[in-house]
């Protein structure tokens, strides 16, 4: 698997350009809106603050609403790839050709392919680019689309899935998400407890 990500990594360099320039965002924790005492404004608010993970290139990348995922800081995806019929490319050229178990790191040590043992896109009823925290908000609550998962199962998966863990742990050259996995889930389980609302929709 490394060699065939190293064979990639010439493909990817100029993605990389500027990344280390990104300023930091700061990702706050629940108790920064206890002062909040409308609970319904507090969970827009929460989820509002989960935006700044859910927004960033770390998870929208691999959150494409076409069959094209994209990557670094949201740049076209190289090698032109599709979803495929499970989210792990097509045949010939499935995810794990290039990316294989954990992040690899180019020669040079300027940047990485991203690694992890099940690297796959969410499903395209989780797709994400180009909407707003609003309708995100929404598709995460709807069983029908989030894969059947109840509010439980939001926290153990924004907390605890290593695929998503993976965004604070993304290798050389990209930067990760806001905050931590920890207090990411944090704010899932306190948006949820708060009533689980979502933001109002941007103004047109």
């Amino acid at each position: 698997m490394a060699s065939a990500a190293l064979v990639a990594a010439g493909l990817v360099l100029a993605g990389i350009a500027g990344v280390a320039d990104s300023a930091e965002v700061e990702l706050r924790a629940p108790d920064a809106f206890a002062d909040i005492g409308d609970g319904n404004a507090r969970s827009k608010a929460l989820f509002t603050e989960m935006g700044k993970v859910i927004e960033s290139p770390r998870c929208m990348n691999c959150h494409p609403r076409t069959d094209r995922p994209t990557q670094h800081e949201g740049l076209a995806h190289t090698p032109p790839v599709l979803r495929g019929p499970d989210g792990r490319g097509v045949a010939g050229l499935e995810c794990s050709t290039c990316h294989g178990a954990e992040n690899v790191t180019f020669p040079d040590g300027k940047g990485s392919i991203p690694g992890h043992e099940d690297w796959h896109l969410a499903p395209r009823s989780m797709g994400w680019q180009g909407l707003d925290l609003s309708a995100i908000c929404a598709q995460i609550k709807d069983p029908e689309r989030n894969g059947g998962r109840s509010m439980a199962d939001l926290v153990h998966h924004n907390a605890e899935d290593t695929l998503v863990g993976w965004a604070w742990n993304p290798g050389i050259g990209r930067m990760p998400a806001p905050g931590s996995q920890q207090l990411f889930g944090e704010l899932t389980r306190a948006w949820i407890a708060s009533g689980a609302a979502c933001p109002d929709p941007l103004a047109n």
